[in-house]
Parts: structure tokens; C-alpha cells; sequence
């Protein structure tokens, strides 16, 4: 699905915490959670450096949600990323029950950049969010943001 205007700003920062991320020598994902009335609610960068590979900013947004928010705010809450939800992270938002997933670049696009940079695949296999979460809306990827989010992965992967 096609990424609204309104959308472009809060993917924006997606792009800036997965900067933030980088710098701080891990990988460049970042995501922001947004309640229906457009306050954004928290926002995180991935954390996997620290040792525990499950922490990612989305994962962490849903855990976060799921312990402060009622069921009816989630359901109408985004979640906004700069990459598409690995498998891990759209079951958990299917589990807590969060409304729309907005995205800078996809899950495709992710593997292609990765395999023309020789990386290894990661070890669990990439699905787009509709065929883990199949309820939830999803819109993206932003061409506006790809180039930014490619070349956050390329710095990444250059370096390690």
C-alpha cells in the first residue's frame, strides 16, 4: 500500500534513530509509535549490538504497548520503521494487537541490498508482515526513503 504524506514525517525519524543506531555501532533500524491523535508515543533504534538479538525497536514498541496501553488505543495506534518488520516483530504486533505498520523499505529490498553487499542471510528467513500478521494494515515501502535507508545498511555492513 501507498505511504500517506502525513506518513513522511514520522518515517523521517524512523531514518534518523536508525542513524542514531548506527552510530552507536549497531544496525540501522529505527521505528516510532504514534496514537491515533498523532502523539508519538516512544520511539527506539535496534539494540542487537548489546547481545540480545531480540532487541528491536519494534519488538520493544509492542512489549511497551501491550503493558501501558489499552487494547482499544493500540488497535488505533501506528507503527512507523524504517525497515519492514522481520517475523519476530510483525507476530508481536499481531499478538498485542497494534493497528497500521508504515515502513521506509521493505523486507525484499533489505535482502536484495544485503546480497549485492555479500552478507550473510539472517538466520530466520525474512517474510513480508501480511504473511505473519495478515490482519494488519501495512503501507510502504516510501521511495522518498530509500535511498537514505540503503545507504544506512551499506555504512553498516562497509564497516563491520
Amino acid at each position: 500500500m501507498v505511504v500517506h504524506s502525513g506518513d513522511l514525517a514520522y518515517l523521517r525519524r524512523c531514518v534518523e534513530l536508525a542513524t542514531e543506531a548506527l552510530e552507536a555501532g549497531d544496525e540501522p533500524f529505527g521505528s516510532v509509535l504514534v496514537a491515533a491523535d498523532g502523539t508519538v508515543l516512544g520511539e527506539d533504534h535496534n539494540r542487537v549490538a548489546l547481545g540480545d538479538p531480540t532487541r528491536h525497536p519494534e519488538f520493544e514498541l509492542a512489549r511497551w504497548a501491550a503493558a501501558n496501553m489499552a487494547s482499544v488505543d493500540r488497535a488505533r495506534a501506528t507503527v512507523y520503521t524504517s525497515g519492514e518488520h522481520c517475523p519476530m516483530c510483525a507476530a508481536a504486533h499481531g499478538w498485542v494487537g497494534l493497528g497500521p505498520i508504515v515502513y521506509a523499505a521493505s523486507s525484499d529490498q533489505l535482502v536484495t541490498w544485503l546480497g549485492e553487499l555479500g552478507v550473510q542471510p539472517p538466520p530466520v528467513k525474512p517474510l513480508p508482515i501480511h504473511e505473519v500478521a495478515p490482519t494488519v494494515e501495512v503501507r510502504g515501502p516510501a521511495p522518498e526513503l530509500t535511498d537514505q535507508v540503503r545507504a544506512l545498511h551499506r555504512r553498516f555492513h562497509r564497516s563491520t
